[in-house]
């Protein structure tokens, strides 16, 4: 047989047998390419005018390079161990170790930037639409087209191109370090079997545990006003960390052989075929691959609660606008107000107007304020709140002496909870009014302008507003003192109403309006999620094939077990059933980890960023999990043909 026949061999086998090795690579190929192109679109002008998102969508490439350089270099790691009998019997022929490497070279060469080729072909097809995406979800009228850059090329040719010479790197320090016995030993001290558990293993598995649910009660507890200083929250926060990492390791080092050792010993050692399959295998084969999972399981934790996050961000913008400006258009500029209201009707618009006057008092609210947080700027027993009539709202009615609170920011009350009644004082310039407190609602009635960010509103009866107006301190007054809420009553005609004020030129921060507000943050976290999503994509999909891989080293090495196993009578039936449970533990209980890690994430911290939890995040978890389980349905495909060809 020729060398050149030998390497076309060699090259037939592997896409064979890597093929989804090829498809990753042709992934992450295609989606870098797409996302460079991206930089160099001119229809990527239109973001760049606003949210910069050149610069965002590069800084993500570097992010993806580096996920794809890990994986490369570790699917070749895994592959060239895969190959070492293979190299040890070129060497037992009589070939050299430097003409074993030209051998390998060229077939990498061949299969890897064919594959490259084929990525560059399609992510250029698709590049188009990724721009589509991305301007759909940012909410910007811009025309997308198919556009081919040679700046892009030329970066995809160099970056992987000098991956590629890091694989060659590795294969040459193997192949040159490895001795002829070395080579035909390498397979089979890859995994580490254990036939007994050690006292030490029982430990190790116990404070894995310990520690994860240690992390995950710190987590419930991060903002619930048990840690009252920055330096405490600090610490908090790295002992979550710290915990859940190193429990997630000790949990498959040593908990996953003690949870099943105790299952087994429940049985008295009278395992059927489908556990001695699933149960006895996973025991050893998660020990020894610890850090590869537990790597796997934080990564995809962070993908996930990232993914989460952004979307909530997203999920929560009209809601976020809506205690932002109180109304679709809002005015503390009463010219102002009254010359977008004559535009309004001089285009034959419908509108309904509110004005609510406003007083900034300081306020007593020590009796009825917990303060969660020491470092906090704020004084409960002088803290400057605007006050409203309930005459200016429609849904709130008080009495005398009574009062109210609304547009209370989310993270605030995290901060500075109140509690359900007490009494409290607003202060005047020279006389104090005492008023019991009723509770907190949700009615967004004032726009940021008044509440100095998130701080709440005082309602009280028109009497009590009467008495304050009368003895008001000018000293703590905003400049404005009215609030002007214009809402379009014909939803049909926002976007004609929002060019309309996007015609006028007004004094200062004076004007907002909600739609621009929302569309403005719909760019942003648009292009967050965007770039969030694309990387959590090539992780998921990169992490699957490491994994996926793994159970192919694995299927192979067990092949001899299938065989005796079909010979004692057992069916192919049989044997994929246990075959299914174990792809079932080997890839469900990294995802399940990853998914509590990122529930506990999210739920300590998810009021920053938006004001809906449960859809967002959940909607995230069932579309990650359910391309996830495609690895896991691939892999009992394949172990399935190992089956086949047992006998």
């Amino acid at each position: 047989m020729s060398i050149k026949h030998l390497i076309f061999q060699n090259l037939k086998k592997n896409i064979k047998n890597y093929y989804l090795y090829v498809f990753a690579l042709i992934f992450s190929v295609s989606l870098y390419f797409a996302f460079v192109t991206l930089q160099y679109d001119p229809a990527m002008n239109e973001v760049e005018g606003s949210v910069k998102g050149a610069a965002a969508i590069k800084s993500a490439s570097i992010l993806l390079v580096a996920i794809v350089s890990i994986f490369l270099l570790y699917a070749n790691t895994i592959f060239i161990k895969r190959r070492s009998k293979e190299i040890g019997l070129f060497q037992l022929i009589g070939m050299t170790k430097n003409r074993i490497f030209r051998i390998l070279t060229i077939e990498n060469f061949m299969l890897y930037f064919g594959s490259l080729l084929i990525g560059i072909l399609l992510g250029f097809s698709v590049s188009k639409l990724i721009i589509m995406i991305l301007f759909k979800v940012m909410q910007i009228n811009a025309i997308a087209e198919l556009h081919f850059s040679t700046e892009a090329l030329a970066q995809t040719l160099i970056v992987f191109a000098v991956i590629y010479l890091l694989i060659m790197f590795m294969n040459y320090l193997f192949i040159k370090r490895q001795s002829i016995l070395a080579l035909f030993r390498i397979v089979s001290s890859t995994e580490t079997r254990v036939k007994k558990l050690s006292i030490w293993e029982i430990v190790i598995g116990a404070v894995g545990i310990i520690m994860i649910l240690s992390g995950y009660y710190i987590s419930s507890k991060l903002f619930g006003g048990d840690f009252t200083t920055i330096n405490e929250l600090f610490l908090a926060m790295i002992f979550i960390l710290g915990s859940v990492i190193l429990g997630t390791y000790l949990f498959y080092k040593g908990s996953i052989s003690f949870i099943f050792n105790i299952i087994r010993k429940k049985k008295d050692g009278y395992l059927t075929i489908k556990e001695v399959l699933s149960l006895s295998s996973i025991m050893f084969r998660m020990k020894s691959n610890a850090l590869l999972l537990t790597i796997i399981t934080t990564v995809s934790a962070l993908a996930i609660g990232l993914l989460s996050l952004s979307y909530i961000s997203y999920y929560s913008i009209e809601k976020t606008a809506e205690h932002t400006v109180a109304g679709d258009f809002s005015f503390t500029n009463v010219n102002d107000g009254e010359k977008f209201e004559k535009s309004l009707a001089a285009n034959n618009i419908s509108f309904h107007e509110r004005k609510i006057r406003v007083i900034q008092a300081d306020a007593n609210l020590k009796n009825i304020l917990d303060t969660n947080l020491e470092e906090l700027n704020f004084d409960p027993k002088k803290m400057k709140l605007p006050v409203i009539s309930d005459q200016a709202v429609d849904t709130i009615d008080v009495a005398p002496g009574q009062a109210v609170f609304t547009d209370y920011n989310n993270a605030l009350q995290k901060f500075m909870s109140f509690k359900a009644s007490g009494q409290f004082d607003l202060i005047g310039k020279s006389k104090t009014i005492q008023l019991t407190y009723l509770g907190l609602r949700n009615d967004s009635v004032l726009s940021l302008d008044f509440t100095a960010g998130g701080l709440p509103v005082v309602i009280v009866n028109q009497t009590d507003f009467e008495r304050l107006q009368k003895d008001i301190n000018p000293a703590i007054q905003n400049k404005s003192t009215l609030f002007i809420g214009i809402d379009v009553k014909n939803e049909d005609q926002l976007e004609k109403a929002n060019q309309v004020f996007n015609e006028f030129k007004f004094n200062g921060d004076s004007a907002r309006s909600r739609l621009e507000i929302s569309n403005g943050m719909k760019q942003i976290m648009g292009l967050t999620m965007f770039i969030v999503g694309f990387l959590g994509l090539t992780f998921l999909v990169t992490s699957g094939c490491i994994l996926y891989f793994k159970q192919m080293g694995e299927s192979e090495e067990e092949k001899p077990n299938y065989s005796i196993l079909r010979k004692l009578g057992f069916t192919r039936s049989d044997l994929l059933k246990g075959i299914s449970r174990k792809q079932l533990f080997s890839f469900g209980i990294p995802l399940v980890i990853g998914l509590a890690h990122s529930y506990f994430a999210v739920k300590s911290g998810w009021f920053f960023f938006g004001t809906e939890l449960w859809t967002p995040m959940i909607i995230v978890m069932i579309l990650y999990a359910a391309l996830y389980s495609v690895f896991g349905i691939l892999s009992v495909l394949y172990y399935k043909k190992v089956i086949r060809d047992a006998l």
